[in-house]
């Protein structure tokens, strides 16, 4: 059975790369490819694919919101994100807004195909990577928290968010956390932005100020005790 395939990628090199490998690819046939959010969602009621391979940083409308409203409108098509972020804020709202796979931008054809299939036939597509990382974050939940007497985090940060404060209060520059957590320097300022919104800070000063009152960094000259 033939996999009717949708990509969404808003890079023309990257998007049509993925098209010309999808090509060669046993079982899979590209129906349309998309730059944005919004031109998947119109493919997907166009042609009614099977699976989207969705990029999650696209503008005008992201991949989490097209993954939401192809899920919501055609739920008849699975979604796959193919991309190159596998950060908490990346993972875990595309999840949520529907998506059956996961997997990054260094993936193999072959792991692809397997993703495709896998969703096609009612099972998760995820990367080993990926896999790993869901189980990190299921023993470090909230009730792994309350047995170990670690305490939430505040203002619903996630863990990645209170790792960049912290390294904010140490005075990092955004390369410099870019290049301590292996991350892009637009992952670091994604997770800056939302840090600041969940705690209503306005600048570098008040996340310091911030991550030292909440605990969550130390001042300079005292210890914790």
């Amino acid at each position: 059975m033939t996999a009717r395939v949708v990509v969404a990628d808003d890079q023309s090199v990257v998007r049509e790369g993925i098209v010309m490998l999808l090509g060669l690819l046993p079982g899979i046939e590209v129906v349309g490819s998309a730059k944005d959010g919004e031109e998947a969602v119109a493919l997907v009621a166009e042609h009614a694919p099977d699976v989207v391979l969705m990029d999650l940083r696209m503008p005008r409308c992201d991949g989490v919101e097209a993954t939401r409203r192809i899920r919501t409108d055609f739920p008849g098509t699975q979604v796959v994100v193919l991309t190159t972020f596998a950060d908490d804020d990346s993972l875990f709202p595309a999840l949520r807004a529907g998506a059956r796979g996961y997997l990054t931008k260094d993936a193999g054809g072959d792991e692809i195909v397997r993703a495709i299939q896998a969703v096609l036939s009612g099972e998760a597509g995820l990367s080993p990577t990926i896999q790993r990382r869901l189980l990190e974050q299921v023993t470090a939940g909230p009730l792994s928290r309350a047995v170990s007497g670690e305490p939430e985090l505040p203002d619903g940060m996630t863990p990645r968010e209170a790792e960049v404060l912290v390294l904010i209060a140490e005075g990092m520059s955004n390369t410099e956390i870019a290049r301590r957590l292996h991350i892009s320097q637009a992952t670091v300022k994604s997770h800056i932005n939302n840090l600041f919104a969940k705690a209503g800070l306005r600048d570098r000063a008040q996340a310091v100020r911030y991550a030292y009152v909440r605990g969550l960094a130390q001042p300079p000259g005292t210890s914790f005790t």
